[in-house]
């Protein structure tokens, strides 16, 4: 009989049911992924949840039923509803706290507070709802944190409770609103964990303390968290607990991201005819109203108006950079000040710079497929997905040597790699990668050494995979009640405390 591993995956958002960031990809592509791995001897079971945002699409979704959750003297209803993407089970949680959230994220923390704390809690309930019980349960970011908290707590409570739980970290610095009182509202007392005092109160740092595994979306970034620079304030908790923090990249979905059937692009192509990828560059300067010069380096830009991403430092070495021949076409929104400062930048280069502030998948495609240099200076970037699709489609990343950008461009073989924030070493790097330009037959070496990456989500979700037999073999050990949920323990005893009035409150 086949091992069977159920993985309980919970987002925030996915692709194709609701997506605002990189989460969304990775939601929508890993789970099914990890289900392409079962084999006559281990079968994975990968679910995901999601709330019931008012965005996403209700048609085709099975009502579940209806089940409480408690809220101090009170209950929650839960409404829960089935979907499938691609024969996976995909699971829909509403409710009065996520209905009275207008959108995936909101500017109101209150608001947000106790949508997702009430999605966690609500998350965890559902299994016994649907006869299923899951091995793992795999959060992503502080919007799903609290279940691994959740979960620690009733591993605590009932010793026969043997599912582990695991975070990946996408973005550490965005650590949740505070959840004190909320939390407490739904029987979840804070513990005296070894957390910084503010992080406590905080839905990522809970749950991080909570749980058996912390992934880092790379490698790099994986050893970047646990320095100050890029530590969020937890750089020394995740010090004291790197036995349990693992770097894995993240994927790309091959199938979608393909420049050999893309329908959007003007000519379709691939690494052994770059000849055909030309078109593509002719129809992006068109459409944009540039001049249509094909030996002109055309510089291309993605990217969300963060000065997280460097935008700042691109545009401020371009400026510089001016009496050099090239185009440039930049896709993004944000920042309102950031914005303004790459519409400068198009008012004094009319001839030479585009920058369309909006969010367009279509053009972002276009862009892959018919820029020759594509930017990413970025201040910090735990995974990026930009990259990979540039070097997907054939154009060329300059990207600054941090998270994903570290592990996935190679200097002068697959792309541009600068270290520092300073705008001379962007500058140094755009110069010798203008200068290499002219040079056809290595910048198709370039091109093609990216193309032939292997960025598919197939060797990652294996090491996922192994991850997850890991974690469970550790909980069916015998010394779980004392070692696996140590942890626990801390919880419980504040409940006790909460229970007989010791408590702090």
């Amino acid at each position: 009989m086949p091992q069977t591993i159920n993985i309980l995956f919970l987002a925030a958002e996915a692709e194709p049911f609701v997506k605002v960031g990189g989460l969304g990809d990775v939601a929508g592509t890993l789970p099914r992924a990890l289900r392409a791995l079962s084999t006559d001897d281990t079968l994975v079971d990968a679910r995901l949840v999601l709330p019931l945002h008012t965005v996403v699409k209700q048609d085709g979704l099975k009502p579940l039923g209806i089940y409480p959750i408690p809220r101090g003297r009170t209950e929650v209803q839960v409404d829960a509803y089935e979907g499938s993407l691609d024969g996976m089970p995909v699971y829909f949680i509403n409710g009065d706290p996520i209905r009275a959230s207008g959108s995936v994220y909101s500017s109101n923390n209150k608001l947000d507070a106790e949508k997702y704390v009430f999605f966690a809690l609500a998350a965890l309930d559902l299994p016994r709802h649907i006869n299923w019980n899951p091995n793992v349960i795999h959060a992503n970011d502080w919007h799903t944190a609290l279940a691994a908290y959740g979960n620690l707590v009733r591993r605590w409570e009932d010793k026969k409770n043997r599912i582990a739980s695991m975070i990946t970290v996408h973005n550490l610095p965005f650590l949740g609103p505070d959840v004190k009182d909320i939390l407490e509202e739904y029987g979840l007392p804070l513990a005296n964990t070894d957390l910084p005092d503010w992080a406590r109160l905080k839905p990522m740092p809970l749950g991080l303390w909570a749980s058996d595994a912390i992934v880092a979306v790379s490698p790099t970034y994986a050893e970047e968290i646990l320095h100050e620079e890029f530590g969020s304030g937890l750089h020394e908790f995740f010090r004291n607990r790197t036995d349990s923090i693992h770097g894995i990249r993240n994927g790309l979905d091959t199938a979608s991201f393909d420049p050999r059937t893309d329908p959007v692009i003007a000519s379709r192509f691939h690494a052994g005819d770059l000849t055909a990828r030309q078109p593509n560059k002719s129809a992006l300067q068109e459409k944009l109203g540039l001049p249509v010069v094909g030996d002109i380096p055309l510089l291309g830009m993605v990217s969300r108006m963060d000065e997280a991403k460097g935008i700042d430092i691109a545009l401020k070495g371009l400026k510089m950079l001016h009496k050099q021949k090239w185009q440039l076409v930049i896709l993004g929104a944000g920042n309102p000040q950031l914005e303004e400062q790459a519409k400068k930048l198009q008012e004094m280069l009319p001839d030479r710079v585009r920058v369309e502030t909006r969010y367009d998948a279509k053009l972002a495609r276009q862009i892959y497929a018919g820029s020759d240099i594509f930017l990413m200076p970025s201040r910090y970037e735990p995974c990026g997905i930009s990259q990979m699709i540039a070097m997907r489609y054939g154009s060329v990343p300059l990207v600054r040597a941090v998270g994903g950008l570290h592990d996935t461009v190679t200097d002068s073989e697959t792309g541009f790699v600068f270290v520092d924030k300073k705008v001379k070493s962007f500058n140094d790097t755009l110069k010798r990668a203008l200068a290499l330009y002219p040079d056809h037959s290595r910048w198709a070496k370039l091109q093609q050494a990216g193309m032939t990456q292997d960025f598919s989500w197939e060797p990652l979700a294996r090491k996922y995979l192994a991850l997850y037999q890991k974690l469970i073999e550790q909980a069916a050990a015998p010394a779980a009640g004392e070692t696996y949920s140590a942890r626990a323990a801390v919880v419980s005893r504040r409940i006790r405390e909460e229970k007989s009035g010791n408590g702090e409150g």
